[in-house]
C-alpha cells in the first residue's frame, strides 16, 4: 500500500506566441456598464480579455453579441468581454445612441464609446465585427474578423486559463461589469407595428421580447404576448388575409404565427439555428435555417422576408409550408438586376403594393424595390459608404440607415429614415424625395391610419401620430461619407492577401474540393481593370485603373475547417466568412499590399 499522494498532472505546454503588447483602450465617449469607472488594461490584468469591435447598425456585430453570451457566462470569473463601439454612421457617433444600443441589445459587459475610432486605428482593425483576444499578462494572442468564431475563442480561452493558472498569472473573481438601472416604460425600443382588424395596434416590443397590443389611441396597453422564451428581439409584423399575424422572430432566426383571436403563437419557419454558407436555401419551412429575419410583408400570395442576416429576400409559402431564396446572392452591397444576381445590404423594411415590393436596404441607406418580373431596382441610394439627409431629385437624395418603409395611398412611400430621426417621402411619379417630419427619435416603422401616419419612435419607446402634410417640410441638405479613413494604396498592381489560419484543433476541410473562396469587386467598377471576380485562392493580384484615384474594394472571403481529431468519425465543421468594404485612395507612396485577417491569426 502506497500512502504517497499521486503526482499532479502537469499543465499543458503553452503554445508559443509572439509577445505583442495590447494598445490601451481609449475613446472620447467614455465607458458604459462600469458604474462610471474609467477602465484601463491594467485594471483587467490577470483576466482573459476579448475585445469586440462593433457598431450597432451591423447585423454581423449583433450576431457576435449573441455568440459571445454563452462564453461570457461560462467563464465569468476569468474572462472579461469589452465592447469597443466603433461607428460607421454619423448617428452612431452620438453618445446617447450608443447608450440606447447597449440597452436595446442587452449588452452585459463594459463598452467603450470610441466615436473617433481611436482604438480601432491602434489595433489596425478593418472590418465590423473584429474580435481581439488579450491574455492575462496584457498581450494580444489572436484576432478574428467576422462572425462564427465563438468555438475557436472558447478553445483559446480554456488554453489561456490553464496556462496562466499554472504560471500564477490568472486572477479569478468578478469582472468590472455594473448593470444600469432599469427604466419603466410601456414599450422598450419597439421595432415594428401593424394595424389589426379590431383597429388596435400590434407592436413588436423588441427589447422585452414580446408583442404588445395597444388600443386605438396607440397608448393604452390591451395585452402583452410572449417573452424571452417565446420571442427573442421580434421585429417585423404582417397581417395575413385571415387576420393572423406573421412575426419576424429575429434572434430566434424564425417566423412565428400569432392569432389575435386566441392569443396562440406557433413557429411556422426556421429551426432556431442561424443559416450559414452551405446550408439549404429552400425546403420545408420548419427544417430550413434562417438568419435574422428583420421584416415581413404579404405580397403576391406569399410572405416575403427581409433576411437581414444574409443580405437577401426569402419567401414563405403558407400553402406548401416551404421557404426559399427569392433575391440576393449573400454578398453585401448595392447591385440591381435580376433577383438571383442582385446584392442587398441588410434589408430591414418591406412594404407591398400591387406591382412593387418596396425595400428599406439599411446598410446602403437605400430605398429599393422588386417588380413582379423579379427584377431589383434602386430608387434612392448609391452604396455602402454614402449617406446623409438631402431632399430633391432621387439621383442625389440621401438617407441614413432607414429601417422602415410604408406605402401611401397616392402610390408614394414614406421612409422611416432611422438615423436621420426623420420621416421622408419618395414619389415615383416625380422622382422627388421630401421630408415629412423631423425631430423623431430613431423611427423604425410607420403605419397608415386614415389621414394620419403613426410612427414607431423606437428610441422614445412610443408610437407617435402625425397628420400627413400637404406640403413636405424642407430641411437643409447634409451629405456624409463613412467615418473610416481611406487606406492609401499605390497605383498599378496591388497584392490582396486574406490571412486565414485554422483555429487550434482544426484543419482546412478539403474533402469535397477547395475549402476557400474569394470574391473581389469594386465601386466604381472602373477602379479595377484586373483581378475582380471569384476564385478559390485567398490571395489575388489586382490591377488598378490609373485614371481612378479613389473608391471602395469589396472583398468577400470564406474558409471551411473541421475538427482535427482522427478518432472522431463525425468531426464538427465550421464556416468562417467575412465581407469587407475597404475605402481606398490611390496615391504615390501608398501600400502595394492589402492584408485582411479572416480568422485564426495568433499574434
Amino acid at each position: 500500500m502506497n500512502d504517497a499522494a499521486p503526482a499532479p498532472t502537469p499543465a499543458p505546454a503553452p503554445r508559443k506566441r509572439a509577445r505583442v503588447r495590447a494598445p490601451e483602450l481609449v475613446g472620447r465617449g467614455g465607458w458604459l456598464n462600469t458604474g462610471g469607472k474609467e477602465l484601463t488594461l491594467a485594471d483587467l490584468r490577470g483576466k482573459c480579455v476579448v475585445v469586440d469591435f462593433w457598431t450597432f447598425c451591423c447585423i454581423n456585430c449583433l450576431h457576435v453579441l449573441d455568440e459571445l453570451r454563452e462564453l461570457e457566462e461560462k467563464h465569468r470569473d476569468t474572462l472579461v468581454i469589452v465592447g469597443v463601439h466603433s461607428p460607421k454612421f454619423v448617428h452612431e457617433a452620438e453618445h446617447q445612441a450608443v447608450v440606447d444600443a447597449v440597452e436595446r441589445y442587452e449588452v452585459h459587459h463594459p463598452v467603450l464609446d470610441d466615436p473617433d475610432l481611436a482604438t480601432w486605428k491602434q489595433y489596425a482593425v478593418r472590418a465590423w465585427p473584429t474580435l481581439v483576444v488579450i491574455d492575462p499578462e496584457g498581450y494580444v494572442v489572436a484576432q478574428h474578423a467576422g462572425e462564427g468564431h465563438a468555438n475557436a475563442i472558447r478553445t483559446l480561452v480554456e488554453e489561456l486559463e490553464a496556462e496562466h493558472e499554472a504560471k500564477g498569472t490568472l486572477r479569478r473573481g468578478d469582472g468590472p461589469y455594473v448593470p444600469p438601472e432599469p427604466v419603466a416604460t410601456d414599450l422598450r425600443f419597439p421595432g415594428k407595428a401593424v394595424l389589426l382588424e379590431s383597429g388596435n395596434f400590434l407592436v413588436s416590443d423588441t427589447t422585452r421580447h414580446q408583442l404588445v397590443e395597444l388600443a386605438e389611441d396607440g397608448e393604452t396597453v390591451v395585452r402583452r404576448v410572449g417573452g424571452a422564451g417565446e420571442f427573442r428581439e421580434p421585429q417585423g409584423l404582417t397581417v395575413l388575409p385571415d387576420g393572423k399575424v406573421v412575426v419576424a422572430d429575429t434572434v430566434h432566426h424564425a417566423l412565428q404565427l400569432f392569432d389575435p383571436a386566441t392569443g396562440a403563437v406557433e413557429r411556422i419557419a426556421g429551426t432556431g439555428r442561424q443559416w450559414w454558407q452551405g446550408s439549404p436555401t429552400s425546403g420545408p419551412a420548419l427544417e430550413t435555417d434562417l438568419s435574422s429575419p428583420w421584416d415581413v410583408a404579404w405580397w403576391r400570395g406569399k410572405v416575403w422576408i427581409a433576411m437581414a442576416g444574409v443580405h437577401q429576400l426569402w419567401t414563405y409559402d403558407p400553402e406548401t409550408r416551404t421557404v426559399e431564396v427569392a433575391a440576393g446572392t449573400t454578398n453585401e452591397g448595392l447591385v440591381d438586376g435580376p433577383a438571383a444576381e442582385a446584392w442587398f445590404a441588410q434589408p430591414s423594411g418591406l412594404a407591398a403594393t400591387p406591382d412593387r415590393l418596396w425595400i428599406a436596404d439599411s446598410e446602403t441607406s437605400a430605398l429599393r424595390w422588386i417588380d413582379t418580373e423579379g427584377v431589383v431596382h434602386t430608387a434612392v441610394g448609391t452604396g455602402l459608404f454614402d449617406f446623409g439627409h438631402r431632399d430633391g431629385d432621387a439621383g442625389q437624395a440621401l438617407f441614413q440607415h432607414p429601417l422602415g418603409v410604408t406605402a401611401l395611398p397616392d402610390g408614394s412611400v414614406a421612409v422611416s429614415d432611422t438615423y436621420n430621426h426623420a420621416l421622408r417621402r419618395y414619389d415615383p411619379a416625380t422622382g422627388e424625395v421630401t421630408t415629412l417630419a423631423t425631430d423623431l427619435r430613431e423611427p423604425s416603422d410607420a403605419v397608415l391610419v386614415g389621414e394620419d401616419i403613426v410612427v414607431v419612435e423606437s428610441a422614445r419607446h412610443r408610437l407617435t401620430r402625425l397628420r400627413l402634410p400637404e406640403e413636405a417640410v424642407r430641411v437643409e441638405a447634409v451629405a456624409h461619407r463613412t467615418r473610416r479613413e481611406a487606406t492609401e494604396i499605390a497605383p498599378g498592381r496591388l497584392r490582396l492577401d486574406v490571412i486565414f489560419q485554422a483555429p487550434a484543433g482544426q484543419k482546412l476541410d478539403e474533402r469535397y474540393g477547395p475549402s476557400t473562396r474569394l470574391l473581389v469587386s469594386s465601386t466604381p467598377p472602373e477602379l479595377l481593370v484586373g483581378g475582380e471576380g471569384t476564385g478559390t485562392d485567398l490571395f489575388r493580384e489586382l490591377e488598378l485603373n490609373p485614371e481612378v484615384t479613389e473608391g471602395v474594394l469589396h472583398v468577400s472571403a470564406m474558409a471551411a475547417s473541421c475538427d482535427d481529431d482522427p478518432a472522431n468519425e463525425y468531426p464538427a465543421c465550421h464556416v468562417h466568412q467575412q465581407d469587407w468594404g475597404v475605402p481606398v485612395k490611390v496615391t504615390d507612396g501608398g501600400a502595394a499590399r492589402l492584408p485582411l485577417i479572416l480568422a485564426g491569426m495568433d499574434a
